[in-house]
């Protein structure tokens, strides 16, 4: 399937591009009924030639391209219906009624507070271009009404709050947020492209409109992404500024699979600059070696790194309630465990030639000896709580 993409060098545009080279190169194996075969990714400094060819030779057309920030309000017109105009008279030049997709915004809905927008005016108009060709060559047309977007390589201090507000804040820069209680709609740029990526399959999602909102429905006009977040301007600055703490607290957010806190979370790190893409952990060291918290959860426990130097025994204490795994990654070394009021002790031999992790009991008070007279022992460690001074759970005992 050959694929033209116009506004390539935007947003969406590069990470569909991106998501369409990974399938084509066989690296992204998550849509074995797709096979890409050109891609033609067109801007605004492509040569027209690239525009003919793509229109000529493509079996599906995805618009991305248009003006949302000009100088002149007439300019919305002209970026987003006359370059409209020109791409689907460039195909009915060639004969080609393939697919074509449409990027067009919740604004065109022209409801509420977008009902006088320039810019609205001019997607909706783009909008009924689509739905003429459509009629006149009978070419399948998908025409989605985009509300917020956001993700990594989208633009700050462009169109979109999340991203200034990523960019900003990940450099210590100020933000201005006029209310925190404005609540926006947002779609994540990876369940954005997943949905490009099902429209080339045929499996697009449908919708109609009621107002501003998208109500799915199999022979819907429109088409819209399933999956979308609503959340505060408020709320996203505080998310933000807990991952940017995170260096310091090394508390990592709860963010369960699917949830709006994951993917902000990722589009935050997108925008990380060199110097705060790494940053020094606090080792406590000793004679005997280092213990190195790593992170800590809400809800999840602690995970850290110990470094035994060679023939140094560490631990002798035990828990009543907490658990922890201890995992040899390199070294060789002994675990020891015996039941507290017993003579009853649990040997592990361990090494990270052979990795594995072994449980401290509740009530065993345990150790880790490095049996090694010229290397040291590095063990990871995950405890189930995160350690408490006032509360800490740990009592020495010998083993």
């Amino acid at each position: 399937m050959n694929v033209l993409i116009t506004g390539a060098a935007g947003f969406v545009g590069k990470n569909l591009s991106a998501a369409l080279q990974c399938i084509r190169n066989g690296t992204d194996r998550s849509h074995p009924g797709l096979s890409i075969g050109e891609l033609y990714l067109y801007d605004r400094n492509s040569p027209d030639s690239l525009l003919e060819e793509g229109c000529r030779k493509a079996d599906f057309v995805f618009n991305l391209a248009g003006v949302n920030r000009p100088k002149e309000q007439a300019e919305f017109m002209q970026g987003n219906f006359g370059f409209a105009s020109t791409l689907l008279d460039t195909l009915k030049r060639f004969g080609n009624t393939c697919p074509v997709m449409l990027a067009s915004s919740i604004q065109a809905t022209l409801a509420g507070r977008y009902a006088q927008g320039e810019y609205g005016k001019s997607k909706k108009a783009g909008e009924e271009l689509f739905f003429s060709y459509a009629r006149e060559t009978g070419a399948r047309v998908l025409v989605y009404r985009f509300p917020n977007l956001f993700g990594k390589w989208c633009r700050p201090n462009y169109n979109s709050a999340v991203a200034t507000f990523c960019h900003n804040i990940a450099r210590d820069l100020p933000i201005t947020v006029n209310d925190p209680g404005t609540e926006l709609e947002l779609v994540y740029i990876d369940d954005l492209v997943e949905e490009m990526l099902l429209a080339l399959e045929g499996k697009e999602h449908r919708c109609t409109f009621d107002a501003l909102d998208a109500v799915l429905t199999e022979d819907g006009p429109y088409c819209a992404v399933p999956v979308t977040h609503k959340a505060t301007l408020g709320r996203i600055v505080a998310l933000l500024e807990t991952f940017h703490r995170q260096p310091q607290t090394l508390m990592m957010p709860e963010i369960p699979a699917g949830s709006f806190e994951k993917k902000l979370y990722s589009a935050y790190l997108s925008y990380l600059p060199r110097e705060k893409a790494a940053f020094p952990l606090n080792m406590h060291g000793d004679h005997r070696g280092s213990f190195t918290e790593l992170l800590r959860t809400e809800n999840c426990g602690q995970f850290s790194v110990n470094i035994s130097r060679p023939g140094v025994t560490k631990g002798q204490h035990w828990h009543h309630s907490k658990w922890e795994f201890f995992i040899v990654v390199s070294g060789h070394g002994l675990i020891q465990q015996r039941k507290i009021g017993t003579d009853e002790v649990l040997d592990f031999e361990v090494s990270g030639e052979q990795i594995q992790a072994v449980h401290m009991l509740p009530g065993y008070t345990h150790n880790i000896i490095n049996l090694s007279d010229t290397r040291d022992l590095v063990t990871v460690m995950w405890a189930n709580e995160c350690f408490d001074p006032e509360k800490p759970d740990t009592f020495f005992e010998v083993v």
